[in-house]
């Protein structure tokens, strides 16, 4: 089968797609958006879209189809990563991949972050989140789960499933992980923080022990409801997390 290199106009048509595509996210993206909190199902489908088109649009850049593509990344996340309230350009998956190409890293980060998911809200949405051709996935998810007081155990099992797929498909994996408002009580904050170490030790993937480390305890690196990061915070987000997204890099094999 001829590769796309080959069919100019394939070419063609997906230019034109994705002409029509930015149009629709630009429209889409203007309605769609509300805080860590508890979105409604309406929302959680058209926000799911919009972050299907834009993965689509991500893969469809001319670069994904030359030879020696770049490393397809997506952050799979909630609003800590989706850059709730902020310009996409001030969005972590934005910011990390500026920090990435400057580093000498050719790839491109797909932001797949949705407001208000819960780990189960990414599993759902996971084949539209994550398309074919992606080579790596941060794995943000379980803030949503935490501040509604859901069992952890049954965080771990959706984490756990995402996990396996994501690697029957042979796309590594990076896990950040979350941890626990002290007004939950010790017991909870255990056993929700246990979430991630285990898994971790479970499918042999890397940790990053806390998504933001360094930001949480800083009110100038937040917004003004005191739980996302501004533009200030996404930086320290991506310094600090930076090491570990090389890592992983280092361990992808680019996929044809």
């Amino acid at each position: 089968m001829p590769s796309l290199n080959e069919r100019p106009s394939t070419i063609v048509r997906l230019g034109a797609l994705r002409a029509a595509f930015r149009r629709a996210a630009k429209g889409t993206a203007a309605r769609l958006s509300r805080p860590y909190g508890m979105p409604g199902r309406g929302f959680q489908v058209g926000r799911a879209l919009a972050v299907a088109v834009a993965a689509m649009l991500a893969w469809a850049a001319p670069g994904a189809v030359a030879a020696g593509r770049p490393l397809q990344v997506v952050a799979l996340g909630d609003s800590l990563s989706a850059g709730y309230q902020l310009p996409a350009d001030a969005a972590f998956p934005a910011v990390l991949e500026q920090a990435l190409r400057a580093a000498g890293h050719d790839v491109t980060v797909a932001n797949a972050g949705v407001s208000g998911d819960t780990a189960a809200g990414g599993l759902q949405r996971l084949d539209w989140s994550v398309p074919d051709g992606t080579d790596a996935v941060i794995v943000e998810l379980g803030g949503n789960d935490m501040l509604r007081g859901f069992d952890p155990d049954e965080t771990r099992r959706t984490l756990e499933t995402i996990i396996t797929r994501l690697q029957a498909r042979g796309i590594k994996v990076l896990l950040a992980g979350m941890r626990a408002l002290p007004s939950l009580g010790p017991e909870y904050g255990t056993r929700f923080q246990a979430i991630y170490p285990a898994l971790a030790r479970q499918f042999d993937v890397p940790l990053y022990p806390f998504f933001l480390e360094g930001v949480s305890q800083d009110p100038d690196l937040k917004l003004a409801d005191g739980l996302h990061p501004n533009p200030a915070g996404v930086r320290v987000v991506v310094r600090t997390i930076l090491p570990s997204v090389e890592r992983l890099l280092k361990s992808v094999s680019p996929k044809s």
